[in-house]
């Protein structure tokens, strides 16, 4: 009775593990039928190399020829457990330390794994085609050209820097359009050194990917575009309020300074902007205004120093004559805001730049001013924002319903030379006294990386003919696909 007693107890421990080890090894367990000792341990032995763990000689445990015992498999067994625990945690160390790679719409971002240290790559390509039908000066052709081919690098080096790198590849040459790192003591003040769009006109500091019209209005002829220097910025009441201040090498009127400091003078420069039902959902929250702009001593002839201005078709319709020179200060502001509300957006700014010059004994401080208004509306439902339509509802996909989104645009502008500019500081015959400019659009965001812009524009010009008669009428069709990421 004892012995069938301590059988029936090794049994019943024997049916245990079997079970045990049948579970372990993804086999089926039934009451009528139970793998063998045998079949176990040939289950146990190729999940074992699986695993990488080499199942151990047969002989070299109990000696040649001798069957694997249920203690066997059950100090196998834990092994195997064991280092299946060891795998899954170096597995896991390992993807703590990996960094991470991702790739979206808005481009490609590598980020490490506590993503303290961050790199972004993004582009810009826009290609045009420019066809005029009047008011065309010599040397101004129609024309198939590629606007911007801009690579972008931007991201975080730690928790306090941030940096932003874009070449610009269209044209002759190469060029550095951003080049700037910024000291992130807190969204309330940040500090940027480097190249970047001095803090003056509202559209100079849109994105060229997010404009409503293909080329910027006239009041960003009197804007300055990008300089270089060093500025204080922030966000202060929850974003509601944002400012910058600087202090600039100085560029001239809707140009890039050049890389050097032509005048050895410095030009300050500063903007404040409010967006006081930013994150509201009322009627205006889509509603922004503010003030910008700068000043500082400018001398010297040259295109450097002296602005020409263009029309949106970017053909010049003014100029000082050569021996014109900047005399002392210059000073810009510029009044702007904008208003959007589903799918209806309302831009607008004014701009008056100010500048003394001299030609022999002749002294002047002229001012020279600029507006404009471009309202849009998006048809098929998507917001309307600042940053252009970010996303269609429906991405263009034939046959499956999408048409991406659509846009319509209109504007209108205005730019005014002081009238003591004639005769002696500019020449009537060359130069018109004022443009202005209406454009109409369609825009055509097919998703949210690819867009089609075709703009009809017309500017009309007071002066700039012999004999004091107008310009003639420059009128053009422009066109431009773009892919952004």
């Amino acid at each position: 009775m004892r012995t069938r007693s301590g059988t029936g107890r090794h049994a019943g421990k024997g049916n245990t593990l079997l079970g045990a080890l049948a579970c372990c090894l993804a086999l089926p367990v039934s009451a009528q039928v139970q793998p063998t000792v045998e079949q176990l341990l040939q289950r146990l032995e190729a999940l074992e190399r699986r695993v990488g763990e080499a199942p151990p000689a047969i002989a070299d445990v109990q000696g040649e020829g001798a069957p694997s015992t249920l203690g066997d498999l059950d100090q196998r067994l834990r092994v195997l457990e064991r280092r299946l625990e060891l795998q899954q945690e170096e597995a896991a160390a390992k993807a703590k330390e990996a960094a991470v790679v991702a790739v979206t719409d808005k481009g490609a971002s590598l980020k490490s794994p506590n993503g303290g240290y961050e790199i972004k790559i993004r582009g810009l390509l826009q290609g045009d085609g420019r066809f005029f039908s009047s008011g065309v000066p010599s040397g101004t052709y129609d024309t198939f050209l590629l606007h911007t081919a801009r690579p972008t690098i931007e991201g975080a080096l730690g928790k306090w820097i941030g940096f932003r790198f874009t070449p610009e590849f269209a044209g002759d040459s190469a060029s550095i359009v951003d080049a700037y790192a910024d000291l992130k003591f807190s969204p309330a003040a940040s500090v940027r050194l480097g190249k970047f769009t001095s803090p003056v006109g509202l559209e100079r500091l849109q994105s060229s990917s997010a404009l409503s019209d293909i080329e910027r209005a006239l009041p960003s002829e009197l804007a300055p575009n990008r300089d270089i220097g060093v500025q204080l910025q922030g966000e202060l009441a929850g974003s509601k309020v944002s400012y910058a201040i600087g202090v600039f090498n100085g560029t001239v009127d809707g140009r890039d300074a050049v890389t050097t400091n032509p005048d050895d003078e410095l030009e300050y420069a500063g903007r404040l902007f409010f967006e006081p039902f930013r994150e509201g959902a009322g009627f205006w929250s889509g509603l922004g205004f503010g003030i910008g702009g700068s000043v500082g001593d400018t001398r010297g002839t040259g295109n450097n120093i002296l602005p020409r201005y263009r029309t949106p078709g970017q053909v010049q319709f003014f100029n000082y004559r050569s021996a014109v020179a900047a005399d002392g200060r210059r000073t810009r502001w510029s009044p702007q805001g904008y208003f959007y509300r589903n799918g209806f957006g309302l831009l607008a700014e004014y701009i008056a730049s100010k500048q003394e010059v001299r030609v022999g004994a002749t002294a002047a401080e002229l001012e020279n001013t600029a507006w404009q208004a471009t309202a849009s509306y998006v048809l098929t439902g998507e917001d309307a924002s600042y940053r252009g339509v970010v996303k269609p509802s429906h991405p263009f996909s034939p046959g499956k319903g999408g048409w991406g989104a659509w846009e319509l645009v209109g504007r209108y502008g205005v730019l005014e030379i002081d009238d003591r500019a004639f005769p002696v500081l500019a020449d009537p015959a060359v130069s018109a006294r004022r443009a202005k400019a209406w454009t109409l659009g369609v825009n055509w965001y097919l998703t949210s990386n690819l867009k089609l812009v075709v703009n009809y524009l017309d500017t009309q010009f007071e002066g700039g003919a012999a004999a004091g008669a107008d310009r003639e009428d420059e009128k053009a069709v422009f066109s431009r696909l773009q892919v952004a990421f």
